[in-house]
């Protein structure tokens, strides 16, 4: 009934539908299937997209021509820059949205896309190859056979997926929605290894019955950017989102719910994420603590629905209800349904090459939590990868793989194949070692070439990123040409509280300062805000902010290049699946486990294995120069 795909991609998650749209862009014919179309990219868990180094991924998926940032630009209610308080390779954006435009803006991009079929089913097992070495396609709970070339798995929870509230235990993948079954069971019969992890939500609350002006406003940026490089409108108008505490009452009121809990009692088996714990958890880690913050955040434009960020839990029902009518502004709080945990499978991602191809059956990728992993953001550029190099394998091409100095999407995949995880994986801006590289400004910069080489990135997208490029040239040139007068300057740099200057001064010289920035400057030297307004008719406001950020750390920026180049001539000496490690009696016997059941591609990801010590890494560079 169906054709035969190049691609099957199961789950319409985030990370299905940035593996769909890339392999479809690039000319594969992909089918999407998922258990229920009008659940495509649902925001599970907060109705938020970016963040803390998640910003950072979603520049990144954009640059290379995913979609999920242009998806956030088209349902935001708010905007603002994180960590502006401190330096550019910490700043990351982040967007409140609104859940059901997002799901609708993601599912018209997907039906707009000529090379995506769909359909609505369960996967309940694969098809393997004759050989019994790959895969061949999928069987559904309909009993379909469904033939492809690939396919990648991003089940998200629902692989074997049990829903705890209180004592009550019952299978989902999602509140309402079914488990799914059977492949977890057919992988570990073909030699593949899994293990249970858990994740939680919140409660959902009428926004009515809560009393706001008895909370922090959090509102959004003054002058809102946007997440997309691509032409993408910015926000005029926002929501604000609202703070809370928790307090000593709301704390005693869990605890007597915490022998009705099943993360204490122990019916849930599986680690949760350390950085996001549920809130019975921190009052019970944190027990010195007088309170924990709560985000109170707007679920979309026409919702009464509020997500009560920070308040995970998987307590009794009536529990989380009498804790929550303790906190401030919520004393008549109508709850819509509780928060909840959820247990599932995930399969160690050691088991994976750094395509997230599965080392054991050819043709098979695995993406978002199936991995271990948590964050929608952690999730979409996992499925980006996964289709982009399901197409290029299909295709016969060398494989796209990103370095740990060219993308925080990288350091992501290295991190998970070379090191695992036994708990759910989020990502950090402290994870990357060349953050100063790596800024949320200038992902178009380090990826757009790359992914128009493979076909993927339009040609409009390089045109933008060159003509970026050039306007960002042409501000460095004015600054490190131009000079001012001592008069035109002494005033802002006492006020600033740094040296005046005697003599005319490069305009470069004064903005490296750091007491110095780019309004300062506008405002004392006419020149210089004549010449940014000039440009600043073209609306080239993210070129001006890119030249400021290069100018002002450019001893950093270079020094960290020059680390990152050192360490790279690793990343080119290839090890092979292949290589017996065990008869190479001179490395450690941890280090002889280690790299077996790894395989590292390069030395350099030899390198990062946890057991691997330099002296090992000598002796693999003794043997390969002989």
């Amino acid at each position: 009934m169906l054709p035969e795909y190049d691609l099957i991609v199961v789950g319409a998650g985030h990370a299905g539908c940035e593996a769909a749209a890339a392999a479809a862009n690039m000319g594969s014919k992909v089918l999407l299937i998922t258990m229920d179309m009008a659940k495509i990219a649902q925001m599970s868990c907060n109705p938020a997209m970016g963040g803390i180094a998640k910003g950072q991924i979603v520049r990144e998926i954009d640059a290379l021509g995913g979609y999920s940032g242009i998806v956030s630009d088209k349902s935001a209610i708010q905007f603002r820059m994180l960590n502006r308080s401190k330096g550019p390779a910490m700043w990351s954006p982040r967007t409140q949205n609104d859940r059901v435009i997002f799901t609708l803006a993601w599912r018209k991009i997907l039906e707009d896309t000529k090379n995506v079929d769909f359909w609505q089913d369960m996967v309940k097992s694969l098809l393997i190859t004759a050989d019994g070495q790959g895969v061949a396609g999928v069987i559904t709970g309909m009993g379909l056979e469904i033939r492809s070339k690939a396919v990648v798995l991003t089940n998200g929870t629902f692989l074997n997926g049990l829903i705890h509230i209180g004592a009550k235990q019952f299978g989902g993948g999602r509140v309402g929605e079914k488990a799914s079954s059977g492949i977890t069971e057919q992988l570990l019969d073909l030699g593949l290894e899994s293990g249970r992890m858990k994740t939680g939500t919140p409660p959902r609350v009428d926004g009515r019955s809560l009393d706001y002006s008895k909370m922090e406003e959090q509102p959004g940026d003054e002058d809102p950017q946007k997440f997309s490089y691509s032409p993408t409108e910015a926000l005029k108008k926002q929501l604000s989102c609202h703070i809370t505490y928790t307090n000593a009452e709301v704390h005693d009121i869990l605890k007597t719910g915490f022998d009705q809990s099943p993360m204490f009692t122990g019916r849930i088996q599986g680690l949760g994420p350390r950085y996001c714990p549920s809130i019975e958890d921190k009052i019970n880690r944190f027990a010195d603590k007088e309170r924990h913050q709560i985000f109170v955040e707007p679920e979309g434009w026409d919702t009464v629905e509020i997500y009560v960020n920070g308040f995970s839990t998987s307590l009794p029902e009536s529990v989380q209800y009498q804790a929550l009518k303790a906190m401030k502004g919520f004393e008549n709080v109508k709850m819509f349904r509780p928060g909840y945990a959820i247990e599932y499978d995930y399969f160690p991602p050691t088991q994976l090459k750094l395509t997230l191809e599965t080392k054991k059956l050819a043709n098979l990728y695995f993406a978002g939590q199936i991995n271990g992993t948590t964050g929608y953001e952690e999730a979409a550029c996992q499925g980006l990868m996964a289709g982009i190099n399901a197409h290029l394998k299909n295709e016969g091409k060398d494989p796209f793989i990103l370095r740990r100095d060219e993308a925080y999407i990288g350091v992501l995949i290295d991190d998970l194949i070379t090191k695992g995880t036994d708990e759910p994986y989020r990502m950090f801006t402290s994870r990357a070692e060349y953050r100063i590289l790596l800024r949320q400004d200038n992902a178009d910069v380090r990826l757009t070439h790359l992914s128009y080489n493979m076909g993927l990135a339009s040609a409009s997208r390089m045109r933008r990123v060159e003509e970026k490029n050039m306007k960002v040239e042409q501000i460095i040139h004015f600054f490190k040409t131009g000079k001012a007068e001592p008069v035109q300057v002494n005033e802002m740099l006492e006020l600033a509280g740094t040296d005046t200057v005697k003599i005319k001064t490069k305009l470069f010289a004064l903005l490296s300062r750091p007491q110095i920035n780019l309004p300062m400057m506008r405002k004392a030297v006419p020149e210089v805000d004549a010449f940014l307004t000039s440009l600043s008719e073209d609306n080239i406001r993210q070129e001006i902010d890119q030249a400021e950020i290069l100018m002002k750390y450019e001893g950093y920026i270079g020094k960290e290049k020059e680390l990152a180049d050192k360490f790279t001539r690793f990343e080119h000496i290839k090890l092979y699946d292949d290589f017996d490690y065990h008869r190479l009696t001179s490395l450690s016997s941890e280090a002889r486990e280690k790299l077996s059941k790894i395989k590292p591609e390069t030395l350099g990801q030899a390198s990062r294995i946890s057991g691997v010590n330099p002296s090992d890494i000598s002796v693999l560079m003794v043997y390969l120069g002989k």
